[in-house]
């Protein structure tokens, strides 16, 4: 996800302060990776260099504290990008895929690659579905997407190692 969409879009409720954004950032987006302070400054900063944003200073005593607040460019740069349709991504050559690969070609024991990343697959499929009962909404859809794409790769799994033979055979010189 672009963080740059993520605060103009967080911006077209109204104008906010920097900490105000990331705030919000880490409570909608950042569960379990929360947003850095100066990324939210430097994305702010490049986001007003290119006319996305601007900045309201707040009158009072103290020091100057910046307020940021969209543009009209920035909510058509928003409503585009909410648009566009983001490319799947098959992940073709994946890493899992070669290392089986060498274990196969450095005479290992490539079953055993695939029962260690289904061991550590269905860990995770449990950490998640706690996750998923135990917390909110956005936990459950969050947590659904994640267990539907390791429910994928185990089906992958299962698969290749249904082909092992197969697949040795066509790694012979």
């Amino acid at each position: 996800m672009s963080v740059g969409f993520a605060l103009l879009g967080l911006l077209e409720n109204g104008p906010r302060h920097g900490y105000d954004l990331k705030r919000s950032y880490d409570k909608a987006f950042g569960r379990d990776r929360a947003l850095h302070y100066g990324q939210v400054y430097t994305t702010m900063a490049r986001l007003l260099k290119n006319g996305f944003v601007e900045v309201e200073s707040e009158p009072g005593e103290g020091p100057e504290r910046k307020r940021y607040a969209i543009t009209d460019a920035g909510v058509t740069d928003v409503r585009e990008w909410l648009a566009r349709p983001e490319k799947p991504e098959p992940y073709l050559q994946s890493t899992l895929y070669t290392k089986v690969v060498l274990a196969l070609m450095t005479g290992r024991d490539a079953a055993e690659v695939l029962d260690t990343q289904r061991a550590e697959h269905l860990r995770l499929m449990r950490v998640l579905t706690k996750r998923k009962t135990e917390g909110d909404f956005a936990d459950e859809l969050i947590c659904d997407h994640a267990l539907f794409h390791l429910e994928a790769d185990l089906r992958w799994l299962e698969l290749a190692a249904a082909r092992l033979d197969r697949l040795a055979t066509t790694l012979r010189p």
